[in-house]
């Protein structure tokens, strides 16, 4: 497509995660067309994301939940409508590929409405899925097909996230007021994840904790809501020396700031992680349900760790055999990891 587009619409709703994955497109876009306007639709937990990256122009908030009764969709639908539709775009890109966000591309106008290539949920129907030379790998290199195929170069995959100097400073006094001391490394703990078999178990990290204080490593827990902050405190009752625990006491650009500064992060297929890997810092994946080939640490996927099971990347939310998915994944090949890396 040999043309210059001057504005442009991207639909990647959710997981946070999957924002963090799609953040490349916006990159490749403004490399390719610097004038180009860029409004993104986002759902509101991934909001704090796209506000780090300064290639978006404009974000438009979809309310999912306020749609759900009838009385919410009457009143969010047509301010809703009437702002996807405030102006013509050149380009519609449905990197979500669901009945969601195939409402929100049929809604805007634009004569090329395009899709990642496993779209679903009738979406094909409204933007025409994109096949690309990585159709089978990583999702970060999946969603870019669909920037290649508006005539972005995609020279260089980049992350843009910019982490105001505010919260910079602010995340030093949150470090220092959670026991952190300057100038000892520190290992991220993300102990937490959506799907309950993406998580290692407590008690692996309590021993991975252990062991990273006698490597004088100072390990971090970091974490969002009721489950994660339950888990941490499962890890400080196991051990003499509790981690410095940061769980719920950081928005996104803090937390960008301490992931950056980490000798290293661990943890599961999750948006913390993945944060990690587009920050450039290390990053160990620990994965079971779930496909490293297409989710993993993207540009170092020799850092994931996949579980030894037949059953492994069966893409379910819960195990249907009742078994600690990432059980199999022992503190000790964790340990050889790190050694490894170092």
């Amino acid at each position: 497509m040999e043309q210059n587009l001057k504005n442009i619409m991207v639909v990647k709703l959710s997981a946070i995660g999957d924002v963090i994955h799609a953040l490349p497109v916006s990159y490749a876009i403004k490399e390719t067309f610097p004038d180009a306007k860029l409004t993104w639709v986002v759902e509101p937990p991934a909001y704090e994301i796209l506000k780090l990256n300064p290639y978006i122009d404009k974000i438009i908030l979809f309310h999912k939940k306020e749609f759900k009764s009838f009385m919410g969709f009457i009143k969010q639908f047509f301010p809703f409508k009437r702002e996807i539709q405030e102006e013509p775009y050149d380009a519609v890109l449905d990197l979500q590929g669901l009945f969601k966000s195939a409402a929100i591309a049929y809604f805007a106008k634009s004569d090329i409405k395009l899709g990642i290539c496993n779209m679903r949920e009738m979406s094909n129907h409204i933007s025409r899925p994109v096949i690309g030379k990585h159709a089978h790998g990583h999702i970060v290199e999946r969603y870019l097909d669909t920037a290649r195929a508006i005539g972005c170069k995609v020279e260089e995959v980049k992350f843009p996230i910019e982490i105001p100097q505010e919260e910079v400073e602010k995340t030093k006094i949150i470090l220092q007021n959670s026991g952190a001391r300057e100038n000892v490394p520190y290992v991220v703990f993300a102990v937490g994840a959506n799907w309950p078999n993406k998580r290692w178990s407590v008690d692996n990290f309590a021993l991975l904790s252990d062991w990273l204080y006698d490597m004088k490593v100072m390990p971090v827990i970091i974490g969002n809501g009721p489950v994660d902050e339950q888990r941490a405190k499962d890890i400080e009752a196991m051990i003499e020396i509790p981690p410095i625990n940061l769980v719920n006491k950081t928005n996104w650009a803090q937390l960008a700031e301490v992931i950056k500064n980490a000798r290293l992060v661990v943890g599961g297929d999750t948006g913390a992680v993945h944060l990690s890997a587009a920050l450039g810092t290390r990053t160990i994946m620990l994965m079971g349900p779930t496909d490293a080939n297409r989710n993993g640490p993207y540009g170092q996927i020799e850092n994931a760790i996949e579980v030894d099971r037949s059953c492994k990347a069966c893409w379910k939310r819960v195990c249907p055999k009742n078994v600690d998915c990432l059980e199999k994944i022992p503190v000790r090949l964790v340990e050889q990891k790190i050694v490894s890396m170092s």
